[in-house]
């Protein structure tokens, strides 16, 4: 369906140039991760503005060349601080009703709840949101969360309740969040919509050659506690101890999550030759390329890893945790394998069996390119996002 079939201007008539507003709060992910979406919106006929507290020069140019206009407000983005979530929700307000937008779509937490909040209260009437995975409140089952993660998740619930009341689609990439969102009375039935996987291009991502001689295992994420970097990191203690020559990658930075890795903790381990550690970068691909199996041991509630669908879709076999989202990823023993979240000697062992058959490089490589076809087309996924929009 077509925006101009989708909204009534001010004044009630047919606008010709509906504004749809995207509340981020990194810009690096709305070209990233958004742009596909964002050119498919322009060509639907949207005016679409995308929000982000972080621009620099470089994301704002990505940006605009997906057709959307850039612009700037002020978001805290990890951790609750009430004094300045309270002051950039009444700015977001004001600038919401100074753009006066027919639709808003917000994805993360913040955003979700302070972007559906502010949308609510400036009057955007068709406001959607997507949960892209539960987060680190919601990673500890209920019983087990320490008592500052327990009082943390129930402000968060609160907030999400707040900040979902009256969102038109809740999107979720996997049932899983869903049916806890629902349990837990922050959505309704009518609310939710399971959508899958946020896709990647698989024209751009391509499958490479693999690489078995040595065997190279890469982690590229977030650098948080709860993606299993240091769990990563025993498990390749346990296995250069055997196979020396074994190689392991480390990709991604200290990130100010309270969760995150120290910087000394990376610098120690890279001095000890256990891993060889690269800070973020743009373009992930030259760096699964030469990588024969990608790893995830995270019990962060993911939605669908996006990390996961780029290596399968680049012929990579994957060893992820039997965590939601995660575990609908991977076909455990044909496109990889799925252990125990928290448990190194697990992951190490399910390393060594490609250390053991490097044949399986290839094998499962073959089977990963092809489950990724089938669920992480990007074009597909933003057709099943439009559906939920119309």
């Amino acid at each position: 369906m077509r925006a101009k079939d989708l909204s009534t201007d001010s004044a009630g008539g047919l606008s010709e140039k509906p504004l749809l507003v995207v509340i981020s709060s990194q810009a690096a992910s709305l070209w990233n991760f958004r742009g596909p979406l964002i050119r498919r919106w322009v060509e639907l006929g949207w005016r679409v503005v995308a929000l982000a507290p972080d621009y620099d020069d470089t994301a704002r140019a990505r940006v605009a060349a997906h057709g959307a206009q850039p612009l700037d407000y002020s978001l805290g983005r990890a951790g609750i601080q009430p004094v300045r979530d309270l002051l950039d929700l009444v700015r977001l307000v004001i600038l919401l009703r100074r753009l006066r937008p027919t639709c808003s779509f917000a994805y993360f937490i913040k955003p979700v709840i302070y972007g559906g909040l502010a949308a609510r209260l400036a009057g955007v009437s068709r406001r959607y949101a997507m949960v892209e995975g539960a987060g680190y409140v919601f990673s500890d089952p209920p019983g087990k969360a320490a008592l500052g993660r327990r009082m943390l998740r129930w402000v968060v619930v609160l907030l999400y309740r707040i900040g979902l009341a009256g969102v038109r689609k809740v999107m979720f990439l996997n049932r899983e969040d869903a049916t806890m969102f629902l349990g837990l009375n922050l959505v309704s039935a009518e609310q939710v919509e399971c959508v899958g996987a946020i896709g990647v291009d698989l024209d751009r991502f391509f499958p490479a050659s693999p690489v078995v001689k040595p065997l190279v295992f890469i982690l590229a994420a977030r650098l948080l506690v709860e993606k299993g970097v240091r769990v990563y990191v025993e498990a390749a203690r346990m296995v250069k101890a055997l196979h020396p020559e074994t190689r392991f990658i480390l990709l991604g930075s200290p990130d100010q999550n309270p969760g995150s890795v120290s910087h000394a903790e990376l610098i120690q381990w890279s001095s000890e030759g256990v891993i060889e550690w690269q800070e973020h970068v743009d373009d992930v691909r030259p760096w699964i390329a030469q990588a024969s199996v990608f790893v995830l041991p995270t019990w962060y509630r993911e939605g669908v890893p996006r990390t996961i669908q780029e290596a399968m879709a680049m012929g990579r076999p994957v060893i992820t945790t039997d965590m939601p989202g995660c575990k609908d990823a991977v076909i455990d023993g044909q496109t990889g394998f799925i252990v125990p979240p928290r448990d190194a000697k697990a992951l190490a062992n399910s390393m060594l069996r490609f250390v053991a058959e490097p044949a399986l490089v290839l094998e499962m490589g073959c089977a990963a390119r092809r489950f990724a076809e089938q669920a992480f087309d990007v074009n597909a996924a933003n057709s099943r996002i439009l559906r939920a929009m119309a």
